[in-house]
C-alpha cells in the first residue's frame, strides 16, 4: 500500500478533518505506542499502520478495504482490436 492510499482510506473512513486528528493523537499499542505520524516517520508499512488504526477504532472488516468504486462506464473500456 502506498502512503497516498493510506490517507485515502483514513479520510474515507474518518472524514478529512478527523483522520488527521487521529494521526496526531491516537497511540497505537500494536505499534509500540506510536501515533500514525510517528509510525510513518519510523518507516512502518502503511498497511500495518492502517490495520492497527482499524483494530484500535473497531473498524468492521467489510470497511477495511475502503469504499466500493463502481466500474467504469462502457464508453471508458478498452476494446481489443
Amino acid at each position: 500500500m502506498r502512503v497516498s492510499n493510506f490517507w485515502s482510506l483514513m479520510e474515507d473512513e474518518f472524514g478529512s478533518g478527523y483522520a488527521y486528528v487521529l494521526a496526531n493523537q491516537l497511540a497505537l499499542t500494536s505499534l509500540g505506542g506510536r501515533t500514525v505520524n510517528e509510525a510513518l516517520g519510523d518507516h512502518f508499512e502503511p498497511r500495518e499502520i492502517w490495520e492497527a488504526v482499524c483494530d484500535a477504532q473497531d473498524v468492521p472488516q467489510q470497511r477495511r478495504l475502503g469504499k466500493d468504486v463502481p466500474p467504469a462506464s462502457g464508453r471508458d473500456r478498452i476494446i481489443d482490436g
